[in-house]
């Protein structure tokens, strides 16, 4: 058996969206680690659909997916996870084919509904790390998605009330859906680090920078060896 030093990196960050995936995968990019995006690849990926109807950028695809209430999302809740479960098949089956490529995958927030073959791969080939966010933090990441809004999957988790504004509904739908996504995060992950406690490694606005990766990796290399 490889030692930890000698096992090439390879890490999947998950968590609801907002949690920090994108900002921690841009730092460690920064220090030369070879990272993957699903949202630009999903993105690309959905390209012919995005430009038909004027739309573009990662909220160009929350854009096209619309409302979770309108007529038409849940056919493109459908065709974004199908694009979704393709995009990681593909980075796994990379990685299957050289084990020792390394990789920081930078996953969406509905990477677990990507079935549970795709699951266990990712958790063969990846330490895969839960971005936690708290009880405390929810409301924050409500304030994210009304304001600037990413694809979300709601898996039929955005129930509007009668004469509820949007808002108003995922206000009070969007705790159920990370209620809900919870569990099946932590049973995914290897283990989890809480928002609360990068955020002191990282205050928010920190500019793209390798040092702060390499704190990141250094906290994930120590909850790695306190496991072992």
């Amino acid at each position: 058996m490889m030692r930890r030093s000698e096992q090439p990196l390879r890490l999947a960050l998950i968590g609801m969206s907002g949690a920090g995936k994108s900002h921690w995968t841009k730092h460690l990019a920064a220090g030369g680690h070879a990272v993957v995006c699903c949202d630009d690849q999903i993105e690309a990926r959905l390209a012919p659909f995005l430009k038909a109807g004027g739309y573009s950028g990662i909220n160009g695809v929350a854009a096209w997916m619309g409302w979770p209430d309108s007529p038409t999302y849940p056919e493109r809740e459908a065709q974004y996870l199908s694009e979704e479960i393709s995009t990681v098949d593909e980075v796994l089956s990379e990685l299957e084919k050289d084990s020792r490529r390394e990789l920081i995958l930078d996953t969406s927030g509905s990477v677990i509904y990507s079935g549970n073959n795709i699951l266990m791969r990712l958790r063969r080939q990846m330490t895969v790390i839960y971005l936690a966010a708290s009880n405390d933090e929810q409301q924050l990441l409500i304030r994210r998605y009304v304001q600037d809004p990413k694809p979300v999957l709601w898996r039929g988790a955005f129930q509007p009330r009668p004469d509820e504004t949007p808002h108003d509904t995922v206000a009070r739908c969007y705790p159920a859906l990370i209620s809900a996504r919870r569990q099946s995060y932590e049973a995914l992950a290897h283990f989890s680090i809480s928002t609360a406690r990068l955020r002191e490694l990282s205050p928010p606005g920190t500019s793209r920078n390798a040092a702060v990766g390499e704190t990141f990796l250094e906290t994930v290399r120590l909850m790695q060896d306190q496991r072992a």
